[in-house]
């Protein structure tokens, strides 16, 4: 059986020759779950509640997941504080330019709307729809990926890859396995760090009633 350059039983086989430590990279003392062997991006060996423990079936799907929330996480990281930069200037914008009397959607304290701040019901139920409509989408194609694609793939000498639906339109996936390795953890690093981003701008504006952009201004407003 070939194993492809992509694939995370290839990298297994040709990062990890030596055999695997009995405990977590990221926390020394504690020994490693036995689901967590390397196999992916990121993995080392810090899993406290146990999740991994079910079967290596279930990480796929709960790596499936975690890829998809950390590019929406990434997304949302950026997304959040360029609203609240650019939300009045665009909408003052198209209303001069269209005559369409807009609302800005930041309260008066310059907060997006979210859970914690509120405002969620201003927002129309047109983007309501194409967002779950299209959240619905990438979902189904996923379970189907880790279900399904997982047993074909083992059949043609491949194992699936949770979270790769083969989008690469400016071909950034370098071709060599070094490279993959490096890409794949940097998407997972970056994006676990942008949750922890995300959930601390929504606890943040919900706790001073300032917005992001207002409470950190040397990140986002000139120093001069």
């Amino acid at each position: 059986m070939t194993l492809s350059s992509s694939s995370p039983l290839a990298m297994v086989s040709s990062s990890t020759k030596a055999p695997l430590s009995r405990y977590s990279k990221a926390i020394p003392f504690l020994k490693r779950p036995p689901n967590l062997t390397g196999t992916y991006a990121g993995d080392v060996g810090f899993d406290p509640f146990n999740f991994s423990s079910s079967s290596p079936e279930q990480l796929t799907y709960y790596r499936e997941a975690e890829i998809k929330h950390a590019r929406l996480a990434m997304l949302a990281a950026v997304g959040w504080p360029s609203s609240e930069l650019f939300d009045q200037p665009i909408t003052k914008f198209i209303d001069a330019q269209l005559s369409l009397d807009l609302s800005p959607m930041l309260n008066s304290n310059d907060r997006v709307p979210s859970l914690l701040n509120g405002g969620l019901d201003n927002i129309s139920p047109i983007f309501w729809g194409v967002c779950l409509g299209l959240s619905a989408a990438i979902d189904l194609r996923g379970v189907q990926n880790a279900r399904y694609k997982t047993e074909f793939n083992e059949e043609d000498g491949e194992s699936y890859l949770p979270g790769d639906y083969g989008f690469d339109p400016l071909g950034m996936y370098p071709k060599d396995e070094g490279g993959q390795q490096r890409m794949q953890l940097c998407e997972i690093k970056h994006g676990r760090l942008a949750m922890l981003a995300v959930t601390g701008f929504a606890f943040q504006e919900y706790v001073s009633k300032v917005g992001v952009i207002d409470e950190t201004p040397v990140f986002f407003h000139p120093l001069f």
